[in-house]
């Protein structure tokens, strides 16, 4: 049989149905096209076992002035990346007083990734706890003062390895808010993320 080149989106079809894609040497996760992914950031509620939308997270930038998002939203990590979603944000000097706040919505899809881990509580208001995962997604996004960044938020469940943090760090024009702030221990309820993933059908 004549050998016929691939397109790019065939090969990704292709690594989406046995999970993993050699690129460049490196492996990595890839998703069949009727994948969505569902970002959070949570709340949850240790007495009741709960994980609910609508939390909080903040991250530090290099004085020590923070930034406080809400927000949650969906991507489709295929080639066209389609994105919804935003929330809230606002920001804080290093000594307290708020700075500035409105709304951010994401633009676009940078890159995901899937890692390993399980959930810590029970019961999953958002979704299917089957569907919970953890991993690490890059978002682009555009604030309501006119200002553009890149969202990263990060999922760590039971299991996950250590080098993968809680939390959400994000740019927001020239300022990077590079240091997240970890989630205080329980009954805390901020700074926490979770994803789900579905398919579109």
């Amino acid at each position: 049989m004549k050998n016929v080149p691939l397109s790019r989106r065939e090969v990704l079809k292709g690594a989406g149905a046995v999970g993993v894609l050699g690129a460049l040497g490196t492996p990595t996760a890839v998703f069949a096209d009727e994948t969505t992914v569902r970002w959070d950031i949570i709340s949850v509620d240790f007495a009741a076992g709960t994980v609910s939308a609508g939390g909080v997270a903040s991250a530090l930038a290099n004085d020590g002035s923070k930034i406080t998002l809400t927000g949650s939203g969906t991507f489709q990590p295929d080639e066209e990346g389609h994105v919804t979603g935003g929330g809230t944000w606002k920001t804080f000097s290093r000594t307290g007083p708020q700075t500035g706040s409105g709304t951010y919505r994401v633009t676009g899809f940078v890159s995901w990734e899937r890692a390993p881990g399980t959930p810590p509580l029970p019961i999953d208001k958002i979704g299917n706890l089957a569907d919970n995962s953890a991993g690490l997604a890059v978002l682009r996004v555009r604030y309501s003062d006119g200002s553009r960044g890149v969202l990263t938020v990060s999922c760590h469940l039971v299991g996950t390895p250590d080098s993968v943090f809680e939390g959400i760090t994000t740019t927001k024009g020239f300022v990077d808010y590079w240091n997240r702030v970890a989630p205080p221990s329980p009954p805390g309820n901020e700074n926490r993320t979770t994803f789900h993933i579905t398919s579109r059908d």
